[in-house]
């Protein structure tokens, strides 16, 4: 007791009622001491990796939404905790605040699941026996040159098409610029270029140079490779010229839109006058070169309010008011907001995921077909195939003006020569491509004995003609890799390679979705990769980083 501290107090003074109890009580309550600190050690883990998980999901939903990183912190995270408190209460609301929302940690969580996803994406490409790509240049908001390069690959004898990259080109986009920047990107992940087997870019002469375009630089390190034109960029070039008569129609369909568009007040009081008159639609829509679509939308839309346009002339006078009252005029307009709609429609088909070489080439001549078939209507007289010209005609009782009927037919003459001179007819050397199982493919000039022998056997084979109803044509080849390989192999190379830029297309509309006037500065491509991903790529991400310390 000498040694004691002043004022410090002895066990048995501390705890008096303790002096009888056994020795066992006090390790009992030690162990039921440890038990807690556990306990309590083991919830605040589980909570961290809670709040972790909840941080990804979240920086996920906010990629996917393409909003911007500040919205989490600043409208997300106050929502949830507005909605557990109501619910749930305050000491739940509270928990809340261990989820880490703010821009920076969004932004680390967003690059970690693009990181992760283009790592998947880059080695299931270098494990796929063959590869196709197709890649397009465009300049965004702050002015920097985009590279987009999507890639055809087969994963798991599937045929699946992904995003691999989105880069700036740092300053000029020449075809030397763009294969340098693919090429070290390849080089840096390791994906050989000879198992490349095609291209898809549009006509540039960036791309398409003979001795310096990037197809030109890219054959002599893949020598499978094959390069083809877009398919719905060659459709609306052969679409773009037109008789002079008819193209002085367009374009002043184009004014009166402008004249109205182009002043809110002219647009305010169309919409009124569109409203009072019961009309299906209330506004007019826009032209521009850039969009595919947008000829035939405008000139439709334009038809259907034509009854409104003398009204509003009336009182706000314009050169062309007159041309609305013209029944001649209004003939052409008529069959334009047709033809286009139908062109429309050729152009749609063209799109989307899995449009190979023999469905282009199906399309684009039934489209030939139609013109012809079209074009010896008119001559018949018959103007039952352009619905709103028919309509017109039967609707004021009038017969097609002569004048009219020559450039519709030169038009319909014209579309049918340059269709077939952006799409020249395909030989049928690889019909046996598309129907394996007809005899008259046996001829084939492409095939040697061999490979006619095993063509053979694959159209007698009862189980290989029941998958190939039910699986699509890609696929049905690729399961014949193994036994098959050859055929398999030469059928990859005319099914493989993309038939168009949709994907190119379709991105940097999203891009633009993303990189706005105010987020000029963002590195888009993290946000872009998950926002065009599939959600398993996202949730490996989440998995993958789950055991990461906030």
């Amino acid at each position: 007791e000498r040694g004691r501290a002043v004022g410090a107090s002895s066990p048995k003074t501390r705890h008096p009622t303790q002096l009888d109890k056994p020795v066992d009580f006090f390790k009992r309550k030690l162990a039921e001491r440890k038990s807690d600190i556990t306990s309590f050690i083991s919830k605040a883990s589980t909570d961290n990796e809670n709040a972790l998980e909840a941080s990804y999901r979240v920086s996920y939903r906010v990629a996917k939404a393409s909003e911007a990183h500040t919205i989490a912190e600043s409208w997300i995270g106050p929502c949830i905790k507005d909605v557990v408190h109501c619910m749930l209460g305050e000491k739940a609301a509270k928990r809340i605040d261990m989820v880490p929302l703010s821009n920076n940690m969004l932004s680390r969580r967003i690059n970690d699941m693009s990181n992760n996803v283009e790592t998947t994406i880059v080695k299931r490409v270098k494990n796929s026996p063959y590869y196709a790509i197709q890649l397009d240049e465009s300049t965004d908001v702050a002015n920097l040159a985009i590279l987009l390069l999507f890639v055809h690959y087969v994963n798991e004898g599937l045929v699946e098409e992904d995003l691999l990259f989105c880069r700036p080109l740092e300053e000029r986009t020449t075809g030397e610029d763009i294969f340098n920047l693919t090429n070290a990107y390849f080089q840096e992940k390791e994906i050989d270029w000879s198992r490349c087997l095609g291209i898809c870019t549009d006509g540039a002469t960036s791309m398409t140079g003979k001795y310096t375009g990037f197809v030109a630089r890219t054959k002599k390190v893949a020598s499978k490779v094959s390069w083809t034109h877009c398919s719905i960029h060659r459709q609306a070039l052969a679409t773009k010229h037109m008789p002079e008569g008819l193209k002085e129609v367009l374009d002043n369909a184009v004014k009166m839109v402008n004249f109205i568009k182009s002043r809110p007040t002219n647009s305010r009081i169309f919409h009124v006058l569109c409203e009072e008159m019961g009309s299906i639609h209330d506004c007019l829509l826009t032209h521009t070169e850039v969009r595919w679509l947008s000829r035939g939308k405008i000139l439709v839309r334009l038809f259907e309010l034509k009854l409104g346009f003398p009204f509003f002339f009336n009182s706000h006078p314009f050169h062309l008011a007159s041309c609305m009252e013209n029944n001649v005029w209004l003939q052409s307009l008529a069959y334009l907001a047709d033809i286009f709609s139908r062109i429309n429609d050729l152009n749609l088909s063209l799109q989307g995921l899995n449009i190979t070489v023999f469905n282009v080439q199906d399309r684009v001549e039934s489209m030939i077909k139609k013109l012809q078939f079209w074009e010896s209507c008119l001559e018949n007289n018959q103007t039952e195939c352009f619905s709103n010209l028919h309509d017109f005609l039967a609707e004021h009782k009038l017969q097609l003006d002569q004048c009219t009927k020559t450039n519709i037919t030169a038009h319909l003459k014209g579309l049918c020569t340059t269709f077939r001179d952006y799409f020249p007819a395909i030989s049928g050397d690889n019909d046996w491509i598309r129907n394996p199982f007809d005899d008259t493919t046996f001829s084939t000039q492409i095939l040697n004995t061999e490979e006619k022998g095993k063509l053979i056997e694959i159209s007698c084979d009862y189980e290989l003609r029941r998958s190939f109803r039910n699986l699509s044509l890609i696929n049905f080849w690729l399961s014949l890799r193994n036994k098959y390989h050859l055929l398999a192999e030469k059928a990859a190379a005319v099914l493989l390679p993309f038939s168009t830029t949709y994907l190119c297309e379709k991105a940097f509309s999203s891009y633009a979705h993303l990189k706005t006037k105010y987020r000029n500065r963002l590195d888009a491509e993290p946000d872009l990769r998950l926002y065009l991903s599939s959600k398993s790529y996202a949730e490996q991400s989440k998995r993958i980083h789950h055991t990461e310390e906030i």
